[in-house]
């Protein structure tokens, strides 16, 4: 039923002895520590995140003197994490996260979890207690008396592969099961820990280096067929998700040829162009009423999915969103497709969707597509800039953010959850993929202010976060910026409150809890850390301040000082969680994608 393609052209095996030469041609054995540095290194890691501990020091020393892998000491375990998940898209190679035993890996464990869920290549390494010690009340012990072995230790649910590695001997096997999770498709996340007393054992095991074939799935002949066919017999809308990105200039050409119309998730901005006009808009989280315009008007016979899961961040599992005829839904993970819909038509097409759809260009036929006129996302309209205002208000920041940030300049842009989320995926716009990452999954607060010095370091360039103020409050890693001169700019929403539980709960009718925050100087507390703070309270001032930001080449914080009661495009979120069983008891009119 399906045949292979291979993405690399050769598999070897390299048996390479682990020991070196000093100047007078002698071996010098080297460590285990030394020894899971070498695989790194060959696995083609040449960044690490992490913070030192006792337990881990010999791996902190070897991981420190690798002459190819960056070493960047977090503040925090979590942001260490999250900053390696943005590395790893930015740079699209395998990263590292480093932490000691104990409270280091329960710290790192969101973020790991993060990593997993948005599909990224990280490879914990960890610390934990010798055998001679565990259950002796060892300081931070990290055995099965002080934490859970299955899931942190083991692969499983959190870790693709995880073990503990408690003798050189073990090295071939761990540095074969890394290169194969890492060359496979999707993301991989491992845990490799290293008991201290093991991580200076000698050690002069053979490891294998090894470059797998990847075999990635295509359907066979008669399924692109089949699917052609049905993709001929009437109108069809293409949805786009994350897991296309790498096929965005086939998804153009099959969208032109077609005539079809193109929507996509939250984290697929920018696969299809957003200024084309055939793209109806974003779906979701922060997500336009233009698509379900186009779907009440056009109403197309299938939609034809292509790498996103559908689900709640995505589609709100609305009911609005199925066509008559039922999905085609392409994804490379079988468990994916008619899951997020399960009452619903699906027709499954197991693949990577870069050779489904190179495949699929070459059934259909050319021909003229008949051009119809598309609804295409709205947009707020925004009152002129005016020097009395005390305030700024977010779509005016969105705004500038677009033409300075996004127009002119090729930054990445990341935005945290909560307000900054729905503000910016709903207002900004993007031509080309790669430009804009939020998290949807895991959807954790601090992912984005501290996965933004990842995102930087990764790509060698500017990386933009919006954020809000409690995520900043959370853990914002400015001070490791600060330390490696990292060019993040973080723009804080800066309102006192956690505003998207604020305005949320006063959407439904809730009442009692206190969403409300101090305010807090971040300018002030960015300057006391050593970088570059500017505290932003009038919209006059916004293109000089974001041009400022742009210019500088270290660590930058904007404090803006937002109008906390400009409604955030959200309704879609609320209508979500009634459908769940939280009622609303009232009902205001808001910007956003309509469900219910």
């Amino acid at each position: 039923m399906v045949k292979a393609q291979s993405r690399l052209t050769s598999q070897k095996t390299i048996s390479a002895k682990n020991f070196t030469f000093d100047g007078n041609g002698e071996t010098i054995s080297v460590t285990v520590a030394q020894a899971i540095v070498k695989v790194l290194e060959n696995l083609g890691v040449r960044q690490a995140f992490g913070v030192s501990g006792g337990a881990m020091a010999t791996l902190w020393a070897a991981l420190s003197n690798s002459p190819l892998i960056q070493v960047i000491h977090c503040r925090h375990e979590g942001g260490a994490a999250f900053a390696a998940t943005e590395a790893y898209f930015a740079s699209n190679r395998p990263v590292v996260v480093f932490t000691t035993a104990g409270p280091g890996i329960t710290n790192a464990l969101t973020g790991l979890l993060a990593a997993r869920d948005e599909g990224a290549k990280v490879i914990h390494l960890s610390a934990c207690t010798s055998a001679p010690q565990r259950g002796r009340w060892a300081i931070q012990e990290t055995s099965n008396y002080t934490l859970p072995q299955e899931g942190i230790f083991t692969s499983g649910t959190l870790f693709h592969e995880a073990t503990v590695l408690e003798s050189p001997k073990q090295l071939p096997q761990i540095a074969r099961r890394l290169a194969l999770g890492l060359a496979g498709i999707g993301g991989f996340v491992a845990h490799i820990s290293i008991p201290t007393g093991v991580q200076s054992m000698p050690s002069e095991i053979p490891l294998p280096y090894i470059y797998p074939d990847v075999k990635l799935s295509v359907p066979s002949n008669d399924t692109i067929l089949e699917v052609a066919q049905l993709l001929q017999d009437g109108s069809f809308a293409i949805w786009v998700g994350f897991g296309a990105r790498h096929a965005a200039d086939l998804i153009l050409q099959l969208a032109e040829i077609t005539g079809a119309a193109v929507m996509c998730s939250p984290r697929g901005k920018g696969i299809f162009p957003e200024s084309h006009p055939q793209f109806v808009g974003v779906t979701g989280v922060g997500g336009h009423e233009s698509v379900m315009q186009y779907l009440h008007d056009h109403s197309p016979r299938h939609i034809l999915v292509l790498g996103t899961r559908l689900g709640e961040p995505t589609s709100f599992w609305s009911e609005a969103m199925i066509p008559p005829e039922g999905f085609i839904h392409v994804d490379i993970d079988p468990k994916v497709p008619g899951v997020a819909y399960p009452m619903a038509t699906t027709y499954p097409v197991i693949a990577d969707v870069e050779i489904f759809v190179e495949a699929l260009l070459d059934a259909l036929p050319i021909k003229l597509p008949q051009i119809l006129s598309f609804p295409n996302p709205e947009t707020i309209e925004i009152d002129t800039v005016t020097e009395d205002l005390d305030l700024v208000r977010p779509e005016v920041l969105i705004e500038a953010i677009q033409r300075i940030i996004v127009d002119g300049s090729d930054a990445l842009v990341l935005a945290e959850s909560g307000n900054s989320f729905t503000w910016s995926t709903h207002l900004l716009r993007f031509d080309q993929p790669h430009r804009y990452r939020v998290s949807t999954g895991v959807g954790s607060m601090g992912h984005n202010v501290t996965g933004v010095v990842g995102a930087a370091l990764g790509r060698g360039g500017k990386a933009v976060a919006i954020v809000g103020d409690g995520a900043m409050l959370m853990n914002s890693e400015v001070s490791t910026a600060v330390k490696y001169q990292v060019p993040a700019v973080w723009i804080v929403l800066n309102d006192a409150r956690y505003n998207m539980c604020y305005q949320g709960m006063s959407l439904l009718g809730l009442t009692g809890a206190d969403a409300t925050i101090p305010q807090a100087d971040f300018a002030a507390i960015a300057n006391g850390m050593g970088a570059e703070g500017i505290r932003l309270e009038r919209e006059s001032d916004l293109e000089t301040v974001l041009h400022q930001a742009m210019a500088i080449s270290g660590p930058v914080v904007i404090d803006v000082c937002i109008d906390p009661m400009r409604l955030a495009p959200s309704k879609g979120r609320n209508k979500s969680l009634s459908v769940q069983g939280i009622k609303a008891t009232k009902e205001e009119k808001q910007i956003s994608f309509p469900l219910v």
